[in-house]
């Protein structure tokens, strides 16, 4: 785009078409043209596969799923971290029309059994067990019917829909199956997997993705081929994704940013998916990327900032390495520049979205500005619309005023699994979902995240976006990563307080910050409280979660919320 804007709304351009094949009939093609070609790495199951091997592996788990009595439309739930199986159960779900449902590992027995219930789960995937966390004896607490029932014939009072549960484990389980036996049950030449792919629509709701749940139980976010098979192709084209690529993807497939941005990304351009292992490690993910020559790797910000402070991260060689998505949250300014120069990534991209839309919205390009890529979240992707809006009269804003971002297209899902009101509060009339989040636009459609709106701090009635402070304190010499939250205050209605985790040998003090700040940025700007901490409370994909900072300090300083509005 190079037209000035006038307003903060742009629109992707058109030039490639929509991919309105279904998930498995793309495959289908891609596996028969890149057959002898490496799809898939496995480096903590030592496992690798050929786009044709893959693809025989798939037809054998629809095979299975349709003899399980598994139906188009029927919800079968994974509960795992990365593998193999993980990219057999999208891709074969996918097939046969079957809804794969993602179930967050860091879930717990009432978190599985609302999400499970939720949806009406047939089926369910499982790991047995990863380091303290025991699935299986989480399972049987929810349903003490397991140990004594058959495959395939569980009824349980807690799980009143799920029929069976596949098990990833080596040794048998009473009343469950190894996933290894139950993909030995299907046919890879079974003609009922072509006849359920011929009656499925480009259109039909393929996958459900829980929202994180801060602020009520969590919502299933239910999108189709179309969504996430075009998102998927159009990161890759962003990143310029060939199949001579081979790309790291440390995140969970749980989320978009593993099975969308990374498995299909890759898929949908012939590359090949290298997982370092089955959840986030910075020595294996450096590892990984040196022995198999990795040309792109995706992660958080967080992330990346444990591979570049690892002690041993000079003791590898990163140089094959080109492109990737750094996302998730927003992408501090300092540590994107460290990134650039110290990790060879010289076309890495920033992306920004949400489940709701596939994931991605806007992303960078490799051949976007570095001062753009450092301080934006690049365009819009193509054929979707953004537009940056008031949130209280709904018309969009002129360039570089801020405003809620609102996005439409393709991307936007299906809507929320079972609940019709939530999904209106969402997606208007008009097919806007809105996003909560607040962004500006500058006068090229480069789009800014400010931060949430529920994160904007309003102190003695001016308003403070944390992101601003965080980007400043980044460039302390000191602070290796910060977050930055209102908690109440009595006089001022809330006050800035910043958890900043130290870099590695360094003691800062608050004087050594509030002094970094005086006379740089606006008083009222600068953190009323500052605490050094070791780490931030995380989801399981690496997001921040601010909300328990922003619990721990009114615990901590005894404060009730003072903010009415």
């Amino acid at each position: 785009m190079t037209a000035e804007f006038t307003t903060s709304y742009a629109c992707g351009e058109q030039s490639q078409p929509l991919i309105t094949q279904t998930l498995g009939a793309f495959f289908d093609a891609m596996a028969a043209r890149q057959g002898a070609h490496e799809a898939l790495v496995s480096r903590h199951q030592g496992r690798r596969l050929s786009y044709a091997e893959l693809h025989h592996e798939v037809n054998r788990l629809a095979s299975a799923m349709l003899r399980s009595g598994l139906r188009k439309g029927d919800r079968i739930g994974i509960w795992a971290h990365n593998c193999v199986e993980w990219v057999l159960m999208q891709l074969a779900t996918a097939k046969v029309g079957v809804i794969l449902v993602n179930i967050n590992p860091a879930y717990r027995t009432t978190e599985v059994e609302y999400a499970l219930n939720k949806v009406g789960c047939k089926a369910l995937v499982t790991m047995t067990r990863f380091k303290t966390s025991d699935y299986l004896a989480m399972l049987r607490e929810l349903a003490p019917e397991i140990p004594d029932s058959t495959p395939g014939e569980l009824h349980a009072a807690r799980l009143p829909d799920l029929r069976l549960v596949v098990h990833l484990g080596d040794a048998p389980e009473p009343g469950m199956l190894r996933f290894a036996d139950w993909i030995a049950r299907g046919s890879a030449s079974d003609p009922s997997v072509a006849e359920a792919a011929a009656q499925l629509r480009a259109t039909d709701p393929i996958n459900i993705q829980f929202t994180s749940g801060t602020t009520g139980f969590p919502k299933g976010a239910t999108l189709t081929h179309i969504n996430i098979l075009n998102n998927g192709y159009f990161i890759g084209e962003a990143m310029k994704l060939t199949a001579a690529d081979r790309l790291c993807i440390p995140v969970p497939l749980y989320h978009c940013f593993g099975m969308v941005l990374g498995n299909l990304a890759c898929l949908s351009h012939g590359a090949t998916i290298v997982y370092p292992n089955d959840a986030f490690d910075p020595l294996l993910t450096l590892q990984t990327v040196q022995d198999e020559a990795c040309t792109g790797l995706h992660g958080v910000p967080t992330m990346f900032i444990a591979m570049l402070d690892h002690p041993r991260f000079a003791e590898f060689d990163l140089g094959t390495l080109r492109t990737g998505i750094m996302a998730g949250s927003p992408c501090p300014t300092e540590v994107m520049k460290r990134v650039v120069s110290d990790m060879h990534l010289s076309q890495i991209t920033i992306a920004y979205g949400m489940t709701e839309t596939a994931p991605v919205s806007c992303q960078s390009s490799t051949d976007t500005p570095l001062d753009k890529r450092v301080s934006t979240v690049g365009q819009v992707q193509p054929h979707l619309e953004v537009k940056i809006i008031d949130p209280h009269t709904g018309a969009v804003v002129p360039p570089g005023m801020t405003g809620e971002l609102c996005t439409r297209g393709y991307s936007v899902m299906h809507g929320y699994w079972g609940d019709v009101a939530k999904t209106h509060e969402a997606i208007d009339p008009e097919g806007w979902m809105h996003t909560g989040d607040l962004a500006t636009m500058d006068t090229e459609g480069y789009v800014n995240i400010v931060g949430r709106i529920k994160d904007m701090v309003i102190r003695g009635g001016e308003n403070i976006y944390p992101r601003e402070i965080e980007e400043f304190l980044y460039r302390h010499p000191q602070v290796q990563d910060v977050q930055v939250v209102g908690v109440p205050d009595p006089k001022y209605g809330e006050e800035l307080c910043a958890w900043i985790i130290p870099k590695p040998g360094t003691a800062p003090t608050e004087s050594d910050i509030r002094d970094f700040c005086n006379g740089k940025i606006a008083h009222y700007k600068i953190p009323r409280h500052i605490r050094f901490v070791q780490s931030f409370p995380l989801t399981i994909t690496g997001k921040v979660q601010k909300f328990k900072i922003r619990d721990a300090m009114k615990q901590e300083l005894g404060l009730q919320e003072q903010r009415t509005a």
